[in-house]
């Protein structure tokens, strides 16, 4: 019974750490907003400027998918050399398969990922970048 509880404690803590961090982000906007708000209402203008300087979000820099499939291919090396030295340090059964070709097909779901995004960022990276109105 301590197993289950310890298990499900363990899943309700990390759903907890991104409630939080999903409400800090709204209140967060939500505050900013009410800023604008108050401001627009006493006649003042905003410019960018002080909309950035508000905490307003900005756009993510178009590597994002170049440099999140780079590490998801790193993460699947890794998890293949884990593969390679576990293996080499647990006895060969008869009946099961070799720990490297465990490891080889749970790294395949992360670097397949990481193959995809990698592809996106060259696309990316390789279009003429849009023009700011």
């Amino acid at each position: 019974m301590e197993d289950v509880i310890a298990s499900v404690g363990f899943f309700l803590a990390a759903v907890a750490i991104v409630l939080i961090i999903v409400t800090a982000s709204v209140v967060n906007r939500f505050n900013m907003h009410e800023t604008v708000r108050e401001a627009l209402r006493q006649g003042k203008t905003l410019d960018a400027e002080a909309i950035k300087a508000l905490g307003a979000p900005r756009r993510k820099p178009r590597n994002n998918d170049l440099k999140a499939g780079l590490i998801l291919i790193a993460v699947a090396a890794g998890l293949v050399a884990l593969g390679a030295l576990v293996g080499t340090a647990l006895p060969d059964e008869p009946d099961v398969p070799p720990m490297m070709n465990m490891m080889a097909g749970v790294a395949a779901i992360p670097a397949f990922i990481g193959l995809v995004l990698t592809g996106f960022g060259v696309v990316n990276a390789l279009r003429p970048p849009k023009q700011e109105d």
